[in-house]
C-alpha cells in the first residue's frame, strides 16, 4: 500500500483511521470526512460506527474492571494482542489532524439533534498521519490531554500509562522528544485561540448531520501496512 501524499479527500467519504505498531493494526475506526484541506484532515464518528479494538480495552470496558485495562499495554509490548469488532457509542467525536503534526484534536460533542453541545475537547499525542488508499495510519502514544469547552481549564490524561510505555519500549526517545514538543504546540493553540480553538473556526458549534449513514469498515482492515 502506497502514500497517498497530497491527494485529498472527498467530503462525505469514508475513511479508515488505523493504529499501527510494528506493522499490525493495534485499533481501527471507521470515519466519514469533514473537509481535507491544508490545515487539517477533519473527520467525524457517530454512535454506530464500526470499530475495532484489542480485547483487554473491550473487556475492561464491559466489566469496569481496571486490572483488565492495564493488561492492554504489556500485550501491545509483546504483540500479543487481539482484536474485536465493536461500535463507537455515547458521543460525535470531530476530529481534526493536520497533516505532520504529533496529535489530533478531539471535540466530543452530544449526539442528539436537538441538544448537540460540546462536551469537551480532547487532544490525543500520536504519529503523523500516513495517507492510505483505505484513509491513513496513525500510532496513538497514549498521552491525552482534556480541556473544558470553553478552554478555561485543562487537565494531563494517562500519564502513568505514557510512563509504562516509554519503560516497555513502546514510545522510544524520539516519540518523547515529538510528544514534548507538541505538548507545547498545543498548549499555545489554546492559549491564543488558535487552530480548532478559535471562535471564527466554528469547531466548537458545529452540528453533524444525523440523516447520513454510518461509516462501515471495510472486510480487509487488518492487513499490514
Amino acid at each position: 500500500m502506497t502514500d497517498r501524499g497530497a491527494e485529498r479527500f472527498q467530503p462525505g467519504q469514508t475513511v479508515v483511521r488505523r493504529d499501527v505498531f510494528h506493522g499490525r493494526v493495534w485499533s481501527a475506526h471507521a470515519l466519514h470526512v469533514v473537509e481535507d484541506t491544508d490545515q487539517a484532515l477533519v473527520t467525524v464518528s457517530r454512535p454506530g460506527a464500526e470499530a475495532l479494538a484489542s480485547t483487554t480495552y473491550l473487556e475492561s470496558r464491559r466489566t469496569g474492571d481496571d486490572t483488565v485495562r492495564k493488561q492492554a499495554i504489556p500485550s501491545l509490548a509483546a504483540g500479543t494482542w487481539m482484536l474485536e469488532r465493536w461500535q463507537w457509542e455515547s458521543t460525535v467525536l470531530l476530529m481534526w489532524k493536520p497533516p505532520d503534526a504529533w496529535y489530533s484534536i478531539n471535540a466530543f460533542f452530544e449526539p442528539g439533534p436537538e441538544q448537540h453541545d460540546l462536551l469537551r475537547w480532547y487532544v490525543n499525542f500520536e504519529r503523523p498521519m500516513l495517507r492510505r488508499a483505505v484513509g491513513f495510519d496513525t500510532f496513538d502514544l497514549l498521552l491525552d490531554l482534556v480541556i473544558a469547552p470553553d478552554l478555561s481549564r485543562w487537565e494531563w490524561k494517562d500519564s502513568d500509562e505514557y510512563e509504562q510505555g516509554r519503560r516497555l519500549g513502546i514510545i522510544g526517545p524520539e516519540d518523547h522528544q515529538h510528544v514534548e514538543a507538541a505538548r507545547d504546540q498545543v498548549i499555545d493553540l489554546i492559549e491564543h485561540r488558535s487552530g480548532p480553538f478559535a471562535p471564527s473556526s466554528g469547531w466548537a458549534t458545529w452540528r453533524s448531520d444525523p440523516t447520513v449513514p454510518l461509516p462501515k469498515l471495510p472486510d480487509l482492515i487488518e492487513i499490514h501496512p
